[in-house]
């Protein structure tokens, strides 16, 4: 049915990441599918970027990076499922991965709507709008 799953994680929410992922994983499971974690380190603009301590993008990313392999090995899957980290605006790198790995079905994570997001929108509600592939949105009600 599907052969290449990708699950974007927001490690902002460790608790959400993990049952995102554990759904992910039991799809990828029944399938037979590939599976790959993403996490977005969003883009500082350069005027911010240039107030930040020397390293302190380095490090959120490094950060970032070590963060996605713990919760990869802490589900069981660092010897079956890719990590990948990208730089830049979640939603456009969610789907630019997407697009490369010809991922079939992405399963993402999405929080009870508040304001916020009818005037912006959420990256769930991007992602869904615009992917190529079918998408599966976890729903979180906190």
């Amino acid at each position: 049915m599907y052969s290449e799953i990708l699950a974007p994680v927001d490690l902002a929410h460790p608790e959400t990441a993990k049952r995102m992922v554990t759904e992910a994983k039991a799809l990828a499971d029944k399938t037979g599918s590939k599976l790959t974690l993403l996490n977005v380190v969003p883009a500082i603009p350069g005027f911010a970027a240039a107030e930040l301590p020397a390293g302190t993008i380095k490090k959120m990313v490094s950060d970032a990076e070590r963060e996605l392999r713990k919760l990869a090995s802490d589900l069981g899957l660092d010897k079956s499922a890719r990590t990948m980290l990208r730089s830049g605006k979640p939603h456009s790198q969610i789907l630019q991965v997407a697009d490369e790995i010809s991922a079939d079905l992405i399963v993402i994570a999405s929080h009870q709507p508040g304001i916020e997001d009818y005037l912006l929108g959420s990256v769930a509600s991007r992602v869904v709008r615009h992917a190529k592939c079918s998408v599966l949105v976890e729903r979180q009600l906190d």
